[in-house]
């Protein structure tokens, strides 16, 4: 049987939710992409200019370190990355994560969490970080999505 991982950044604690029911629903090992230094409300605030999270998105080439790795990445075959939207986009934290592992020849999905916000074209910028690896569209959901619903969504990939 395929080895599942869901790989997961989560700013307010929605999308580690979610990656939680996704992790449950289908039997994957998760792993939570932590900030080596975290994220404080005021590094959130994303209607200050000069607040870490909007200097990172303004800057396509930073690369926020991540404070865990992931013990042996080649045990995988498939990986969900989930993250919130941030400015129509993956965070830069997932960029990080994408160019820190070996991903050739794994199916990488994305997923992600936002109110209102499409993935948009995140599978793209996923896939010019992991060439050689197979990214698929992915999809966004809501807060509460159900365990059964993500199972559902997930299974078609594994």
């Amino acid at each position: 049987m395929a080895k599942v991982l869901v790989a997961y950044f989560s700013a307010s604690g929605v999308t580690a939710k979610v990656a939680g029911n996704l992790a449950n629903a289908i039997g994957a090992d998760l792993y939570e992409i932590a900030p080596e230094v975290p994220y404080t409300d005021a590094d959130l605030n994303w209607m200050d200019k000069k607040s870490r999270s909007t200097v990172e998105m303004e800057d396509r080439s930073c690369r926020p370190a991540i404070g865990t790795k992931v013990d042996d990445m080649s045990q995988y075959d498939t990986v969900f990355v989930g993250f919130p939207v941030w400015w129509y986009r993956e965070p830069s934290i997932i960029d990080t994560f994408m160019e820190a592992y070996d991903l050739s020849g794994k199916k990488v999905v994305p997923f992600a969490t936002s109110g209102s916000s499409d993935i948009a074209d995140s599978y793209k910028n996923l896939q010019a970080l992991a060439p050689d690896a197979q990214v698929v569209k992915g999809k966004r959901f809501p807060a509460d999505a159900s365990q059964s619903s993500l199972g559902d969504w997930a299974r078609e990939f594994i």
